[in-house]
């Protein structure tokens, strides 16, 4: 089955697409950088230079620093990151629903299944 993928091009330099997305769910899963590039398969370096981007892309942070205790510090979403990845999986899902049936037809068309023929403008 075909699938949709969105990257969302906010400005120079600035883009916020599935990766980056996952990452932010992550770190709220997980409540650190580190077990969430862990989790991911991602450096601890890696995770940090894309949270950093979006920190700089979008002027504001994504992502806050908890302060240690007995159980150590860790990171959480700033509000401004859990309102990014809800209006992003908002913007995927209208996507998925008005995309779904064109991805039918181009899934349809693939090697080994029957084509159909086109019915219209690509």
């Amino acid at each position: 089955m075909a699938s949709l993928s969105i990257r969302i091009d906010v400005g120079p330099g600035n883009r916020i697409g599935p990766g980056k997305v996952q990452l932010l769910e992550m770190i709220a899963e997980q409540g650190s950088i580190s077990a969430a590039g862990r989790a991911l398969g991602m450096s601890y370096r890696r995770a940090w230079l894309l949270i950093e981007a979006m920190n700089t892309g979008f002027g504001r942070p994504v992502v806050e620093a908890q302060i240690g205790g007995k159980a150590g510090g860790g990171a959480r979403l700033s509000p401004f990151g859990a309102d990014l990845i809800a209006h992003y999986r908002a913007i995927e899902r209208a996507a998925d629903r008005a995309a779904a049936p064109f991805l039918d037809r181009i899934a349809a068309s693939a090697p080994g299944r029957d084509a159909v023929p086109p019915t219209g403008a690509s």
